[in-house]
């Protein structure tokens, strides 16, 4: 009986949990619907509570160092306290909101390289190690997106790397911990002057900010330096506007800085050259989309469930 006890004590025998969402693929600002299923154990088990919430890889940067930590960034809870009866089964069905400033995971149905994104769900169990599930997330753009990431495409622009950085854009109003950089090699007609555009997103309800980062090329006796752009973008103009002409002005605009940069004091979009992140942010976002429980903004996440997430994180092209 001892035996027996430990071994539920470590989750042997204990209660399974597997969440099956209805649709992977999502957008920001619309929800991932599914059920949490779940089987009881050889033992009655006291459920504590049963939450989902959507994880992601992240840069971050520490002094000269920099690592990816895997951060659950939106948690909402399923279930509150009840008993579940040996070998009973139960489905509980569930509706996550999906934030607006979502990072973008799939463009023209494939993955973008360095993208990573999850939705884990715990089942806290009491006098028991808690359990989790994790389900891959597909996240793609919003129409808006995807004007401006064809408008590169036909600009001649090749597709790089995608990643997040842990921190906020100065000047922008935002409410995750981090933000998507989306890197392209210059297209041929910018290659004098610009090595490589980091394009970011930060999406509201309203519309897009868009946020352009060129990497100028050093020439034989001058280094290369970085200048910064920033546009909004209704949503509403997604469908009524010369996307490649807007995205070339923007590009020639952000370029035509370099050498006034010191002058002006652009700032830098980075959370280590602007303002660092204070974790609050997601708390921000978790009220305004009415979740109850709100958000883990900025929790990294290390649990067995980050051994999980090499089965899908990281390696697709």
């Amino acid at each position: 009986m001892v035996f027996k006890k430990m071994l539920s004590a470590f989750g042997v025998g204990g209660p399974s949990v597997d969440t099956v969402l209805t649709n992977p693929n999502t957008r920001p600002g619309l929800t991932l619907d599914g059920h949490v299923n779940l089987v009881g154990g050889e033992a009655p088990a006291s459920i504590e509570h049963i939450a989902v919430g959507l994880v992601t890889r992240v840069e971050i940067e520490s002094g000269d160092t920099e690592y990816a930590g895997v951060m659950e960034f939106h948690r909402m809870p399923v279930s509150g306290a009840f008993e579940l009866a040996p070998k009973q089964q139960l489905s509980i069905p569930f509706q996550l909101p999906v934030p607006w400033e979502t990072p973008v995971t799939d463009v023209y149905g494939q993955r973008l390289h360095g993208m990573t994104m999850g939705l884990r769900t715990e089942l806290a169990v009491a006098r028991a190690v808690d359990k989790s599930d994790l389900d891959q997330v597909n996240v793609h753009p919003l129409p808006v997106h995807e004007r401006i990431l064809d408008a590169f495409q036909a600009l001649g622009f090749r597709f790089k790397h995608a990643d997040l950085e842990r921190g906020h854009i100065r000047g922008v109003q935002q409410t995750l911990p981090f933000y998507q950089e989306i890197e392209f090699f210059a297209a041929p007609q910018y290659a004098r002057t610009v090595n490589e555009v980091e394009l970011t997103f930060v999406t509201s309800q309203q519309g897009v900010e868009v946020v352009l980062e060129c990497d100028k090329r050093g020439g034989f006796l001058s280094s290369g330096h970085d200048t910064f752009g920033r546009y909004a973008v209704p949503h509403a103009d997604a469908g009524r506007t010369d996307w490649v002409q807007v995205v070339d002005g923007w590009l020639r605009e952000t370029t035509s800085r370099f050498g006034s940069m010191r002058g002006h004091g652009f700032a830098a979009p980075h959370g280590h050259h602007g303002r660092p992140g204070s974790g609050m942010g997601g708390m921000v976002a978790g009220a305004a989309l009415g979740v109850a429980g709100g958000m883990v903004a900025g929790e990294l996440i290390e649990d067995a469930f980050e051994g999980d997430f090499g089965d899908f994180g990281g390696d697709f092209e």
